[in-house]
């Protein structure tokens, strides 16, 4: 507290209530016992509260709201609350999700890609044709995806394929070369425009003449290659054909790069969208078919978002969005040996509390404080457990060593934090009593 009064912003006030577990505050609880002096502007509450804080509201006169969960995050708290927030509604890049190999997948499997590709944050759906085999449901299957209101591309040579599902709705079309370009012309779709040889990006110019000259809708894919087949070079290549094509719009198969290294994409697909957007680049194809791209489209959703907002506003890509950090945290917090040892000494009652920090596990209730970096050791320090209180320390004592082993913050009865891809938690005592809790999870001081 004394942090904050020392920035000057506004001089706070602790309210200091009877109850050691702020997991087990509801508002009605807190509007018994709480008194707010007439100069207080407005109450954060612990993030751990229960209830509508609509109530304590309407009855104080005055804003209520949750902070965090942990009291050392209030100071960013109340900075992040004290600043605009960043606008990440915007975006002016277009995601094309590619379904792989869609000819050999049933109607259900594709639109069930379909749907998970656009609540994703996908813009179009990209039907993939299998070369060298030939779809003859192409132009039934977009038509489908048209009424229900897809936007559909679709990634073929064949020119039955093409031009059935452009005949139903197909928008866009993967791609066009010397190979198709006098047939492809006449199609009224918009048409990638793609090398000849991928390494020589003069052999695009024939056919970007020939679409000018024929007033065919296009765009250009110099091609991205994948780390040790000219990755570099390809880069260097978007950057001459922005410099050639000012004015043409350009679109990049990004999954040459996500699907063929073997990495978790999410970071691939940031440094990517910098370069997107940098480049004006305003169209990417995408898909996931390798397991460490299952995320891939909404990764690239969220990238576009910050990297918009980043270069729009000339600042860097931090601290504008944290949920592209899922295998660490952005920050750590850590208690320290002092604090943990005083925090074991005033523990008066048998409920068992946990943390994880400076690579050990720490637990401790009013029977002893125990301490290591192996869960299998300490669970067998602990003494006899009735089956209820050992599941729940093997599942929190695996959390913990998980966080251990990631460099990530653990907080007892908390999910772990896995940015966008963290699946909520309830606490064992919440879900006895048939409570939901705020936020993301709750706490479970009880076991």
């Amino acid at each position: 507290m004394a942090g904050l009064a020392s920035q000057g912003k506004f001089e706070p006030v602790v309210a200091v209530l009877g109850i050691s577990v702020a997991a087990l505050m509801h508002v009605e609880w807190v509007l018994r016992k709480l008194s707010v002096p007439a100069d207080v502007a407005r109450v954060v509450l612990p993030g751990w509260c229960q209830g509508d804080l609509e109530m304590l509201s309407r009855h104080f006169g005055k804003p209520f709201e949750r902070g965090p969960k942990d009291l050392r995050d209030l100071p960013e708290h109340f900075g992040e609350r004290d600043r605009p927030q960043p606008d990440l509604t915007q975006h002016d890049i277009e995601i094309i999700a590619e379904i792989n190999h869609a000819p050999r997948l049933s109607d259900e499997e594709i639109f069930a890609q379909a749907a998970h590709y656009r609540a994703s944050g996908a813009d179009v759906i990209d039907l993939g044709c299998v070369p060298g085999e030939s779809w003859s449901r192409a132009g039934e299957v977009t038509e489908r995806l048209v009424k229900d209101g897809y936007r559909v591309s679709i990634d073929s040579f064949d020119r039955r394929e093409v031009e059935d599902s452009v005949a139903r709705g197909a928008e866009l079309v993967l791609s066009c070369n010397h190979t198709n370009r006098d047939w492809a012309t006449a199609l009224p779709a918009e048409l990638v425009a793609i090398p000849d040889d991928p390494h020589d990006l003069s052999t695009l110019d024939a056919t970007v003449a020939l679409l000018k000259d024929r007033g065919a809708r296009f765009r250009i894919d110099p091609i991205l290659e994948p780390i040790g087949f000219g990755f570099a070079a390809s880069l260097e290549r978007y950057l001459a054909a922005r410099k050639k094509w000012p004015d043409v719009e350009i679109m990049m198969g990004i999954g040459n790069l996500t699907e063929l290294t073997e990495v978790d994409s999410a970071g691939i697909n940031l440094l990517l969208a910098g370069f997107c957007q940098e480049l004006k680049i305003r169209s990417v194809l995408t898909t996931e078919v390798i397991n460490w791209c299952r995320s891939a489209v909404r990764e690239f959703d969220l990238a576009r978002r910050v990297t918009h907002h980043a270069v729009g506003h000339g600042h860097l890509p931090k601290h504008v969005d944290p949920r592209l950090v899922m295998l660490r945290d952005p920050r750590q917090h850590v208690l320290g040996a002092d604090e943990i040892a005083r925090l074991a000494s005033q523990i008066k009652d048998p409920n068992f509390r946990i943390f994880a920090e400076r690579g050990e596990i720490h637990i401790f209730n009013r029977d002893g404080y125990w301490h290591g970096a192996d869960p299998f050791e300490l669970f067998d320090r602990l003494g006899p457990l009735d089956s209820a209180h050992a599941f729940y320390l093997g599942y929190e004592l695996a959390k913990a060593a998980t966080a251990l082993t990631l460099g990530k913050n653990y907080t007892q009865d908390e999910a772990l934090n896995w940015g966008f891809l963290t699946r909520p938690e309830e606490s064992a005592l919440h879900r006895r009593r048939g409570e939901t809790t705020p936020g993301d999870s709750a706490q479970n001081p009880e076991l």
